[in-house]
């Protein structure tokens, strides 16, 4: 709530909310030692139905032909190539309407 991520509301009626549920990491070094902890609340994406912004999802990946051509093509060309990494989750993203999530397990208000 002090990041204005989200309200705690009562359910609008014929509103359905979908459901949530943490994901809890460990984040380790070379050495498996315990570099720190990451907690995230997701929404359980099993709630959606077809039809309704079903398709609507974007996962970037790509594929190890595509990699080999790329380097390929680097190696042939004697181009110089920089690796980047971008973190996808849809974090900060607008959202144009109303949205209904469960109070997680074990939450107090």
């Amino acid at each position: 709530m002090d990041n204005d991520v989200w309200d705690l509301v009562t359910l609008p009626k014929g509103a359905k909310p979908i459901g949530c549920k943490w994901i809890f990491k460990t984040k380790r070094d070379s050495k498996g030692n315990v570099e720190r902890f990451k907690a995230r609340l997701v929404a359980k994406g099993f709630t959606q139905k077809e039809g309704i912004d079903y398709k609507e999802t974007f996962s970037p990946v790509s594929s190890k032909d595509s990699f080999r051509i790329i380097m390929a093509l680097v190696a042939h060309f004697d181009l110089e190539l920089h690796q980047m990494d971008v973190k996808t989750a849809f974090l900060n993203g607008d959202i144009d309407e109303m949205i209904y999530m469960r109070k997680p397990e074990g939450f107090v208000s």
